[in-house]
């Protein structure tokens, strides 16, 4: 497929960051709130990786600034551990 392309992503409530490029995050991670609000979804599960933590400070400090971001923590082990954040959402 080519890179240019853009690529259907599922709203069910969780976004695997690992297909991304660090660059999209911020665009990437504000149309997929919008989206699961849309759909009346609001616990976003993000999986950016256990790795060094610079995609998970990345997302943190993007779900800092999102109005519709009530709160976020790291998902518990059986949800990812510190590999995933868990967003809470309000409409």
């Amino acid at each position: 497929m080519d890179s240019d392309e853009p690529h259907k992503i599922p709203i069910n409530g969780v976004l695997d960051l690992h297909y991304f490029a660090p660059e999209d995050l911020s665009t990437l991670i504000d149309e997929y709130i919008r989206a699961c609000l849309e759909k009346q979804i609001y616990e976003v599960r993000f999986i950016h990786g256990k790795g060094i933590g610079n995609i998970r400070r990345s997302v943190h400090a993007l779900l800092e600034r999102n109005p519709h971001v009530t709160d976020y923590q790291l998902a518990n082990e059986s949800g990812g551990g510190w590999g995933a954040t868990i967003a809470n959402l309000e409409p």
